[in-house]
């Protein structure tokens, strides 16, 4: 089994970022996480109003936030393999169990991902799941999320991004999001 786990920026300032990183780690198969861009994408918005640049450059500095928090996750556990590329796992990739996706806009562009904040690392954790043919997607998020709520209405009540409904309307593999609470008791 091939799951991709999302893990918000916002675990962070929770502090859950470490216990749902280990979480994540004791699922059984093959787990890709993405993670979210965190307080560092925040300074991108914050950048971006200040000095009103455009949706490509704060698209891509989102990403750069994205790759910061995979190597801030990296470093809490440093057993974590970096997956740069979708296309790159592969049977000699795959030697860990748990990899952590390294975002890279050449792919990103390649794949025709538009530049703007309404894709955020949640859709693009439904992109990168049906790009490995994942079996799952577990979207793990700070917000109150009552159990068993469908995607369509979590998106309607913004708590996925506007985008989402994009790359996962047409996926073969099982969506599910949770709050980090509930994703911490999961046996799954």
């Amino acid at each position: 089994m091939i799951r991709v786990v999302k893990l918000g920026g916002s675990l962070l300032e929770t502090a859950a970022l470490p216990l749902c990183l280990a979480a994540a780690m004791r699922l059984p198969g093959l787990t890709v996480i993405v993670p979210g861009g965190g307080p560092f994408a925040d300074q991108v918005r914050t950048a971006q109003r200040r000095y009103r640049f455009g949706e490509v450059a704060a698209h891509r500095m989102a990403l750069l936030a994205m790759q910061q928090m995979a190597e801030l996750m990296r470093g809490l556990l440093p057993e974590l393999e970096i997956l740069s590329a979708a296309d790159s796992l592969t049977a000699a990739a795959v030697s860990a169990k748990t990899l952590v996706w390294l975002p890279q806009i050449a792919e990103l562009d390649a794949a025709g991902i538009p530049a703007s904040w309404d894709i955020t690392s949640d859709s693009l954790a439904a992109w990168l799941a049906g790009r490995i043919a994942a079996d799952a997607l577990v979207v793990v998020k700070s917000a109150p999320i009552t159990a068993g709520t469908a995607w369509p209405e979590l998106q309607r009540q913004g708590i996925l991004d506007p985008a989402f409904a994009r790359f996962a309307n047409a996926a073969s593999f099982k969506i599910t999001v949770v709050n980090k609470d509930d994703f911490l008791f999961r046996h799954d």
